[in-house]
């Protein structure tokens, strides 16, 4: 698996938080937010399975890897652990896909209510406090455009995975990373060349690209919708939201109802767009989140914002920043 090469050790702490009921759940939840239950052309071709868990344990090695504290360490393999079934379609469900931040709110209960998790940070004398919110430590989590352990991890995890880029390209980007003062006196994942910024920073695009797309957005909005019809029936409940996608799907499958809209999703192969409403079909208009990486690079030992040395990368991040969503998408 591609996270072997983010530490040459991991500490026993994050191998027995990782392997606690509460992240083993992780296991059966996706990166790509239900999408790739659809048949889009490019989940047919991924290497295997994104799981949450997989994603965590990356972060945490990341961090571990450039700070050396198990604190932050921690912090970033805990940061998904209340992470609900299809992920960030939930945010869609929760009328917040745009800051998607409703999918965060219950991490500290998630750590609080797990004895087995509590009585591992008390062995190593860890505050809750320090490990739930892993947006204090700037190496696991900072601000849009910069760079953290957790979008170096899933850029370089759908790389390898789903964009099928061969594990030596994603070592030399791995091996090319630093830690520097940014522009707010932080510290901050840095690249030392240009050369290797620059591919890191295309690899990021293709991935921003795809997150906007119209297969994402509409994929993510119609699964939304058809958990809403389902716990308006009850066929699902809130507490389900939070168990495994197996367990959720299982259930949609058991309502005549569900079971069809989830089988004409799973369908869905090609996605149309129109100026209009188009009447007597699932017909969407969805704004995107747009998200990108503008990483530092050493610039004669000075860090520097890669798009600030760089006029063609700049122009590829406005074009992206430009990009309309005015429009309406459903399935062709």
């Amino acid at each position: 698996m591609y996270i072997a090469i983010y530490a040459d050790e991991t500490p026993t702490l994050l191998k027995q938080l990782a392997d606690t009921p509460e992240m083993r759940r992780l296991s059966d939840i996706g990166m790509h937010c239900g999408c790739e239950y659809a048949n889009f052309p490019i989940y047919r071709r991924v290497r295997g399975p994104y799981s949450r868990l997989a994603h965590s344990v990356g972060v945490a090695n990341i961090v571990w890897k450039f700070t050396k504290d198990l604190r932050q360490a921690v912090a970033g393999l805990l940061h998904d652990i209340a992470t609900p079934v299809f992920a960030h379609t939930i945010d869609f469900l929760n009328d917040d896909h745009m800051a998607q931040e409703s999918t965060e709110s219950k991490t500290l209960s998630f750590i609080e209510n797990s004895k087995t998790i509590v009585a591992l940070l008390q062995r190593h004398h860890i505050r809750i406090e320090d490990v739930g919110d892993y947006h204090q430590y700037p190496i696991a989590d900072n601000d849009t455009p910069m760079l953290s352990a957790d979008r170096l991890d899933y850029t370089l995890g759908n790389g390898y995975i789903v964009h099928n880029i061969d594990l030596h390209a994603i070592q030399a980007i791995y091996a090319d990373l630093t830690v520097a003062k940014n522009e707010y006196s932080a510290d901050e994942l840095c690249f030392q060349t240009m050369e290797t910024a620059a591919k890191f920073v295309e690899m990021s695009l293709r991935n921003s690209y795809w997150f906007v797309s119209d297969e994402d957005r509409f994929s993510m909005q119609y699964l939304a919708d058809l958990i809403r019809q389902a716990l308006c029936a009850n066929v699902l409940t809130m507490h389900d939201l939070y168990t495994t996608e197996s367990n959720v799907i299982q259930k949609l499958k058991g309502h005549p109802a569900s079971c069809e809209r989830w089988n004409r999703f799973t369908q869905i192969s090609k996605i149309a767009t129109s100026e209009k409403n188009e009447p007597n079909v699932y017909c969407v208009n969805i704004p995107a989140k747009k998200r990108y990486i503008n990483p530092l690079v050493l610039v004669d030992h000075i860090p520097k914002r890669i798009a600030e040395v760089d006029s063609t990368i700049q122009k590829s991040i406005d074009h992206f920043l430009a990009l309309d969503f005015d429009k309406w998408v459903y399935a062709k």
